[in-house]
């Protein structure tokens, strides 16, 4: 049963936290770790006000809420991962930084354990080379915000097995998301590299005169039926993470087209991240 798993989330960020919220409302025992108490605090924070809005829209009631909240632990010590069914990473985008976790999470988790990297963009076999059980490792690439958003890529690295898969597949169905199936282990995956061409694309339009971001992205929402615009959406995700990504793609297969624009470094240079900064394409209050 869900309810009797255990789960490690490492990284309680904006995808970490996310990631403990859904699965502690679908009855998984959550372990959420990060390597300060202020992470963490700004992780569970962000957790309550999350499960808050769910409560006044009357999708959740205050019961549910506070059993979720029940099921969650925090902690600093990667060695709490010890005894979980699964873990998912979801630390930042550096793959020197994701390798030494898997490296660690290798020696202290059980040989039964998935490992699960929530990666956009970087293939998972190179983390998954970090281990001794590559055919345990799997990409579960989560959207954010989590508890909103309803697909889940499942990645396949090179090694991974069908029951890793199979696994994967039933806890991400478990937590209510649709999946994909990435059975090639390209970087970017396909959601990645889908909208790193469009956002590049976008960004040279704007960086070079042709249009305001305001009507790009209204070219995009009116003309194509986005939701959102790509530039709000970078300012969304974070204009730092979809220049490491977009880096990240081009340094594997060095296409141009996944080349980040130079007033992306330039951005990040200057601490204009998006929301999180109340800066990027747009301003925030």
């Amino acid at each position: 049963m869900a309810d009797e798993r255990k789960l490690a989330v490492v990284g309680a960020g904006l995808m970490g936290s996310g990631i403990a919220q859904v699965s502690a409302m679908a009855g998984w025992q959550v372990t959420l770790r990060d390597v300060t108490p202020e992470a963490l605090d700004r992780g569970g924070q962000a957790i309550e006000k999350s499960l808050a809005r769910f409560v006044d829209k009357g999708t959740v009631t205050g019961d549910e809420r506070e059993a979720a909240l029940e099921r969650i632990t925090t902690t600093t010590e990667l060695d709490a991962a010890a005894d979980a069914d699964l873990v998912v990473e979801a630390v930042f985008e550096e793959v020197g930084l994701k390798r030494e976790i898997f490296a660690s999470l290798d020696r202290i988790c059980r040989d039964d354990a998935v490992l699960a990297t929530n990666t956009s963009a970087i293939p998972v076999t190179k983390i998954a080379a970090a281990t001794q059980r590559p055919e345990s490792v799997v990409g579960t690439h989560f959207f954010s915000p989590v508890p909103m958003m309803r697909l889940c890529e499942l990645v396949r690295g090179h090694k991974t097995s069908d029951e890793t898969l199979d696994q994967a597949r039933g806890f991400a169905e478990g937590v209510g998301k649709t999946c994909i199936v990435v059975n090639r282990d390209v970087a970017g995956f396909v959601t990645t590299r889908l909208i790193s061409a469009l956002v590049v694309e976008a960004v040279k339009l704007y960086e070079s005169g042709v249009a305001s971001a305001e009507d790009i992205d209204i070219a995009c929402q009116l003309g194509f039926g986005h939701p959102m615009g790509p530039l709000a959406t970078t300012d969304l995700t974070g204009v730092d993470i979809l220049r490491d990504a977009t880096t990240n793609i081009w340094a594997e297969c060095a296409d141009d087209k996944f080349f980040p624009p130079e007033i992306l470094s330039r951005m990040v240079d200057a601490g204009d991240l998006g929301r999180k900064t109340g800066r990027g394409f747009f301003a925030y209050g």
